[in-house]
């Protein structure tokens, strides 16, 4: 199965995890619609929703740059509905828009709070909720969620209260729209990464250019979403994906192709189930 004339939808896609999932699309002529904020250029991200228009262009894509913000309702219905109008359809969802802050609840702003709630759980709802009428038309309709399994352990929500809640908010989108659309032959399913990914929330929010070294690249879930993408819908749905894992089911082998140092011990991310095996050694490459 082929992405080829397929039309995705992505939030966030102007850089990181969301460009490299477009980027992967568009090698097989696929459509996006990059729907990002940025429209202008950013002194500490990189991409705007033109120039990750351009990219996908270039690998072999068509490109629509939509300027949204997901918190607006009308803007999220209108950005569905223009991408499928200008595409002839609508085939793939991909919420991957989120914001971070990793504090303690006494350290929280309440209004950081409601961002991060509006972005992520609400964000999520209101991209799904317009775009299933659309999806509804297509052959192999998906809806994917950048977000972790629901294993809910003290340990994932102590350190970071505020932001465990908004984005185990949108596994929980997963786990209803899952059972509420499987009748309809519409997939809803979760991607998580098992280590750190070198984006832009790793660099300027969590660790440094030193955890950036200790990540893998944004195409370890970009290549994961693809083998989502072209798996039947109606026979995949209601999973909670962990990205090496689940490449490993499909037979991937080669893992250290993601990394960004092999000299260096992979960083592991948050809301990793214990019970979750990596399918390959995360210390360092030996020569």
């Amino acid at each position: 199965m082929s992405l080829k004339g397929k039309t995705l939808f992505i939030t966030g896609a102007s850089r990181g995890i969301g460009k490299a999932i477009a980027l992967r699309a568009a090698r097989d002529g696929a459509n996006v619609a990059v729907a990002a904020k940025t429209a202008e250029p950013h002194p500490k991200l990189e991409g705007t929703i033109y120039s990750a228009a351009e990219e996908i262009e270039a690998a072999g894509g068509k490109a629509l740059p939509v300027l949204l913000d997901v918190r607006d309702d009308e803007a999220v219905k209108e950005a569905m509905d223009k991408t499928a109008a200008h595409f002839g359809g609508l085939d793939i969802l991909v919420n991957n828009a989120s914001a971070i802050q990793l504090t303690p609840l006494q350290q929280t702003d309440m209004k950081r709070f409601d961002l991060m709630h509006q972005i992520n759980t609400r964000g999520t709802l209101a991209c799904s909720k317009h775009a299933i009428e659309h999806l509804k038309q297509s052959d192999n309709p998906h809806i994917l969620m950048l977000s972790p399994p629901l294993d809910m352990q003290e340990k994932w929500f102590a350190p970071f209260t505020p932001y465990s809640i908004a984005k185990y908010g949108m596994s929980l989108v997963v786990l209803g729209l899952a059972g509420e659309l499987r009748s309809k032959g519409i997939a809803v399913n979760a991607l998580w990464p098992r280590t750190t990914i070198a984006t832009a929330a790793i660099k300027n929010i969590i660790g440094g250019d030193k955890m950036m070294q200790q990540s893998r690249t944004p195409d370890i879930l970009a290549d994961a979403a693809y083998e989502i993408f072209t798996t039947p819908s109606k026979e995949f749905t209601g999973q909670f994906v962990i990205d090496d894992t689940f490449l490993a089911s499909r037979g991937v082998t080669d893992f250290d192709q993601y990394r960004v140092d092999p000299s260096l011990a992979l960083a592991p991310d948050f809301f990793v189930p214990d019970e979750s095996k990596a399918p390959c050694d995360l210390g360092p490459v030996k020569k």
